[in-house]
């Protein structure tokens, strides 16, 4: 009985630090730019407010992507995500909100079947060819950026890097951890 409760003491312990390394990994992976320059950033959608407007999380990605743009670090932009419960398609909103800050409607691509982050990955790769894409940029929040570019390479897709906003909320923590599990889920 004794030996058990050490194991289990043990398990615990190890499945912590597993836990805790894998969260400090995410975190400097996602916070990480590397001033990388590609062919094409990939902005992941999420929530479209009641009225029509970006949600900050969603502003704060696409400021993030404009960036980008703007300083010539990539050629195109594919918004990604899905029809929200609040009735509007995410990357329709996104690239309104692209075209109103003055990125060229020929460089935005939309793709409105992103539902979630495989779909988004699936949905890039098919538009690889057509594209002539060699390289692409995630821009996320910065926890959701590793398990995405794991997405990316597990489809033989090498050259992924990624940038996130500096936007940080309390649900970061909730959303950490639903990645660590996700991650391993795949």
């Amino acid at each position: 009985m004794k030996n058990r409760k050490k194991t289990f003491k043990i398990f615990i312990i190890l499945l912590f630090l597993w836990l805790c390394g894998h969260l400090i990994y995410i975190t400097v992976d996602g916070l990480t730019d590397k001033n990388s320059h590609a062919d094409i950033a990939v902005i992941l959608g999420n929530t479209v407010n009641e009225d029509g407007t970006l949600s900050e999380r969603l502003k704060k990605r696409m400021e993030c992507g404009l960036n980008l743009y703007r300083h010539g670090r990539v050629k195109k932009i594919l918004v990604s995500g899905g029809l929200g419960k609040e009735g509007f398609y995410e990357g329709d909103k996104m690239k309104e909100y692209l075209i109103k800050n003055k990125v060229p409607d020929s460089i935005i691509i939309v793709d409105n079947f992103g539902n979630n982050t495989l779909a988004t990955v699936n949905n890039t790769l098919k538009l690889k060819d057509s594209l002539k894409f060699q390289s692409l940029i995630v821009v996320s929040q910065y926890f959701h950026l590793t398990r995405t570019k794991m997405l990316f390479r597990k489809e033989h897709f090498k050259n992924v890097s990624s940038v996130s906003p500096r936007y940080f909320e309390l649900r970061d923590i909730y959303s950490l951890l639903r990645e660590f599990v996700a991650y391993y889920i795949g």
